[in-house]
C-alpha cells in the first residue's frame, strides 16, 4: 500500500491562507488588437505595410478609426483580403456621427459587413451639455442598434473624458449606460476615465456583461498619454481581472497617443508589456 505523507492541520490551514479564493486566471484565449490611430501617420502613408508590421509583432486585430468611412466597398474588399491572409481580425470600428445618421448608417453597415467586424462604435457624440442631449445620443445608438441587427452587428459607444464629467450630479456615462439595451457595448477608454478621476474597475463591475473591448491606454500626471502602456497609473492587473471575470470583455485594443519611439516601435514595445502583465 502506498504510504502519503501526512499534512499537519497547521500546515493545510497556511497553504490555503496563502491561496487567495478569489483569484481570477487571466484568458488567454481573449485577442489583443491595435487601435490603429496607435500607427495613423504610417498607416496614412501605407495601409498595407502597416498592417504587414502590426501583424509581425503578433497583434490579433486591429480597429479602423473614422477615415475608413470615406473607403469605396472594392477597396474595404482589398483590405479584408489582406487581413484574412495575415490572420489578423477587426472586430470594430470608430466612427462619427455621420456614421449613425440616417444617410450614412448602410453605408456604415455596408463597410463593417465586408471587414467582418461586431461592432461599429461611435467614437465621440460631440460637445454634449445637458442630460437630455446624453439622452438623445442614447437613443441614437438604440436606433443604430436596432437597424445593426439583421446584419449581425452592434452599436457601442467609446468614452473620452468628457463623458465622467457630471452634469447636475450625474455623468454621462452612467446616462449611456442606463438608456442603452443591452446589446449595445461600452467600450472603456481606461486611460480617459483614470485621467478625469473616475475607478475603470468599479465602472467595469457596474456594468457586467457591457464592457466588450477596452482601450489598453495609460496615463500618468507627469507624461499625460505619452507615457507607454504598463508604465502609467493605471492599475491593470485588477482592471484585467474584472474585465474577465464581470466586464464580458471580448477582445482588447492598445491605443498610443504617441511616444518618444517612432510609432511602429511604440506599438511593439507596448504589446511586449502587455503580454508580461497579462500573464
Amino acid at each position: 500500500m502506498t504510504q502519503f505523507p501526512r499534512i499537519s492541520r497547521r500546515t493545510l490551514l497556511a497553504a490555503l491562507a496563502a491561496t487567495p479564493l478569489t483569484a481570477v486566471a487571466k484568458d488567454k484565449s481573449i485577442p489583443v488588437g491595435l487601435e490603429l490611430f496607435s500607427v495613423r501617420a504610417e498607416l496614412k502613408k501605407d495601409l498595407p505595410a502597416t498592417l504587414d508590421a502590426v501583424a509581425k509583432q503578433g497583434y490579433e486585430c486591429v480597429e479602423f478609426f473614422a477615415p475608413y468611412f470615406e473607403w469605396t466597398t472594392d477597396y474595404a474588399k482589398e483590405v479584408r483580403k489582406q487581413l484574412d491572409g495575415l490572420g489578423v481580425k477587426c472586430h470594430s470600428t470608430h466612427n462619427g456621427m455621420n456614421a449613425y445618421k440616417p444617410e450614412g448608417l448602410d453605408k456604415a453597415i455596408e463597410l463593417n459587413g465586408i471587414l467582418g467586424t461586431k461592432y461599429i462604435v461611435l467614437a465621440s457624440a460631440g460637445d454634449v451639455k445637458t442630460l437630455d442631449g446624453w439622452k438623445q445620443v442614447a437613443e441614437t445608438l438604440n436606433r443604430g442598434d436596432e437597424k445593426m441587427k439583421a446584419a449581425n452587428l452592434h452599436a457601442g459607444y467609446h468614452n473620452h473624458a468628457l463623458e465622467w464629467q457630471a452634469i447636475n450630479g450625474q455623468r454621462p456615462m452612467e446616462i449611456l449606460a442606463k438608456e442603452t439595451g443591452k446589446g449595445v457595448a461600452l467600450q472603456l477608454d481606461v486611460g480617459t476615465c483614470v485621467e478625469a478621476g473616475s475607478d475603470p474597475v468599479a465602472w467595469i463591475e457596474q456594468n457586467p456583461g457591457r464592457i466588450r473591448s477596452l482601450h489598453l491606454k495609460d496615463w500618468s500626471a507627469e507624461k499625460g498619454y505619452k507615457v507607454l502602456f504598463g508604465e502609467g497609473s493605471v492599475p491593470w492587473k485588477k482592471i484585467f481581472a474584472a474585465a474577465e471575470s464581470t466586464g464580458g470583455v471580448e477582445f482588447y485594443l492598445i491605443e498610443q497617443e504617441g511616444s518618444q519611439y517612432p510609432e511602429i516601435e511604440t506599438a511593439d514595445r507596448c504589446l511586449v508589456a502587455f503580454k508580461n502583465i497579462h500573464r
